[in-house]
């Protein structure tokens, strides 16, 4: 009997070391968890119960059990090397087969696809084409091509006009700086995307609160639009009404510079405007339109949100990342290539965005490490050795005693 129990404790002394083995051999895969081997006694019993002084049969495996611990991060400094900061791992799928894993080192194939080295498509929340997130939980696609131009259609100026300003004697000109007072300019852009100078002039009015803006496209003017101030300096009319808004259309067939595009409908806020005591100042003078713009960087945040940014200035959100976290990520069904499926045992997943249900954040241009510590598998490899060792002793000296008891004459 004694042999048996040696060889049980042999077989688990090398259970024992392939488990080390295997996570030291990879201690350098990226998104890789270490296991542990656990050991069960085995011990004989009956529908009697159990003798006082009943001896033990041996040792079996019991378990090898996965430690999702959180390895360390090594920084790269690609955009789609992504790391998973806390609970929770990527989705991925491949022809409709749902897997998980820690290891993000992923890429864009030829058709714009986010993959995996094994061809697994990272899922998440898709965007649609206007970059608003449509709820859809699928495959992240980056679509590389251009943006398309957004014609101006809203103006906002915040500015303050000098309450000492004096009425210009000659009639406005805006080729003449002695018949307005003030000036200032930005880019509007048409439907085709096509920049033009939008300039505005500002002129005194003969009533002290009274002010008229002329608004100048390629020069295309429109107005006056008369102004008049509370004695406050607070903005109280435009063009006669409460209403900060004005409307102005620059006609395509008439505005030079505008051939082929559509007319150019702008509506200027002008409710930033003020009347002090002190020198002409613009604080604020934005605009909503953009040319096209070609694909130039990815950005991934911290929540999962895949931006796409343009030559124009301009960014799209493209999509985001979906992570999955399981009430017993240790019963997930290993799949190799460091991947993991759903079991009865691990129960189903709970799928969101990254940051929320306690899912982890995600770490952009940085890859999680193995969680294997080199030093403490190099001390379970001399336990596991002294135990086998130990067991092949037992093996040896209970030959010697059978040997011992055969030559009994």
């Amino acid at each position: 009997m004694s042999f048996n129990i040696a060889l049980s404790g042999l077989n688990a002394a090398s259970s024992d070391l392939n488990v080390t083995g295997n996570n030291i051999a990879n201690s350098g895969t990226t998104g890789f968890k270490g296991s542990r081997a656990e050991f069960a006694d085995v011990f004989a019993t009956s529908q009697l119960g159990v003798a006082s002084n009943a001896v033990g049969q041996g040792v079996r495996l019991d378990n090898v059990r996965q430690q999702f611990t959180q390895g360390q991060f090594d920084f790269t400094g690609n955009t789609l090397d992504l790391a998973v900061d806390g609970n929770g791992f990527f989705r991925m799928s491949q022809d409709g087969a749902i897997s998980y894993t820690r290891a993000g080192a992923f890429e864009l194939d030829r058709e714009g696809w986010i993959t995996n080295s094994t061809g697994q498509r990272l899922t998440g929340y898709v965007a649609n084409a206007d970059g608003e997130l449509t709820g859809a939980l699928g495959e992240l696609r980056v679509n590389t091509g251009d943006v398309a131009p957004q014609p101006t259609g809203r103006m906002e100026i915040s500015a303050n006009l000098d309450a000492n300003a004096e009425e210009p004697a000659l009639a406005f000109d805006p080729d003449d700086p002695q018949t307005y007072n003030e000036s200032t300019s930005t880019t509007v852009f048409d439907s085709l995307g096509r920049p033009h100078l939008a300039t505005l002039f500002f002129r005194k009015g003969t009533d002290e609160n009274a002010w008229d803006v002329y608004t100048d496209v390629n020069g295309d003017v429109h107005g006056p639009t008369a102004f008049a101030f509370n004695p406050d300096g607070s903005l109280a009319t435009v063009g006669g009404d409460a209403d900060p808004m004005e409307a102005f259309t620059f006609e395509a067939g008439t505005t030079p510079g505008l051939g082929g595009a559509e007319d150019l409908e702008v509506t200027i806020d002008f409710g930033g405007l003020t009347q002090f005591g002190t020198p002409f100042s613009v604080s604020e003078l934005s605009q909503d339109g953009y040319t096209a713009g070609q694909f130039s960087t990815l950005n991934v945040g911290e929540d999962g949100m895949i931006f796409g940014r343009f030559t124009n200035g301009q960014s799209r959100v493209l999509g985001q990342v979906a992570m999955a976290r399981f009430s017993s990520p240790e019963n997930l069904t290993q799949l190799g290539d460091t991947s993991w499926a759903e079991s009865f045992a691990s129960g189903a997943p709970i799928v969101g965005a990254p940051g929320t249900s306690s899912l982890g954040g995600i770490r952009s241009g940085a890859l999680e490490e193995s969680n294997v510590d080199i030093t403490q598998q190099l001390v379970k490899m001399i336990t596991a050795q002294r135990n086998f060792q130990a067991n092949a002793k037992m093996i040896s000296t209970q030959d010697q005693v059978t040997q011992e008891i055969i030559n009994i004459r």
